[in-house]
């Protein structure tokens, strides 16, 4: 489980995020890909608020395709081109993640990959659930068991013609 750190000597965190955040090794880890504004059919949203939405939509798709929620979140990162939005970057995290806590960083930048983009969020997310997390993940992903029952990748088979 992990465990947050907030140093007495630091300021308290202002809102929902922790300084830190230790997490034992034992654990499936996804780092995910910056998300941004963009919908399932190709569209960009005109407001920042509903691009800050769909990215956020877009990083729960990625989470439940790795069989994680937002609880398993421990770091986001959001970049965005409109100057003076972390409040609204605030808002919608604490929304979205209730009373669970992330790492959090908001960057103001002045341009992303394509200018209709006006954010972009990037994430880290920790499973811990022991030896069995490893099992059904790894299992499509075409793998066998190996040293003390933890799935490990085969390696490839060499020929000689």
């Amino acid at each position: 489980m992990p465990r947050f750190i907030n140093p007495r000597m630091l300021a308290a965190p202002a809102t929902g995020f922790a300084h830190g955040i230790v997490h034992s090794a034992r654990a499936r880890r996804l780092i995910t890909s910056g998300q941004v504004g963009l919908r399932p059919d190709g569209t960009v949203p005109d407001t920042l608020q509903d691009q800050m939405e769909q990215a956020f939509d877009n990083l729960e798709m990625v989470l439940r395709e790795a069989g994680m929620g937002v609880g398993d979140l421990i770091r986001l990162k959001l970049y965005c081109t409109v100057a003076g939005s972390a409040g609204a970057f605030r808002h919608l995290r604490e929304r979205r993640l209730g009373q669970h806590r992330v790492t959090a960083s908001y960057l103001e930048v002045a341009g992303l990959a394509d200018p209709e983009y006006l954010v972009e969020l990037e994430a880290e997310a920790i499973c811990e659930e022991g030896e069995m997390a490893f099992l059904d993940f790894e299992a499509e992903a075409g793998v066998s068991a190996g040293h003390g029952g933890r799935q490990m990748a085969q390696p490839p088979v060499q020929t000689r013609d």
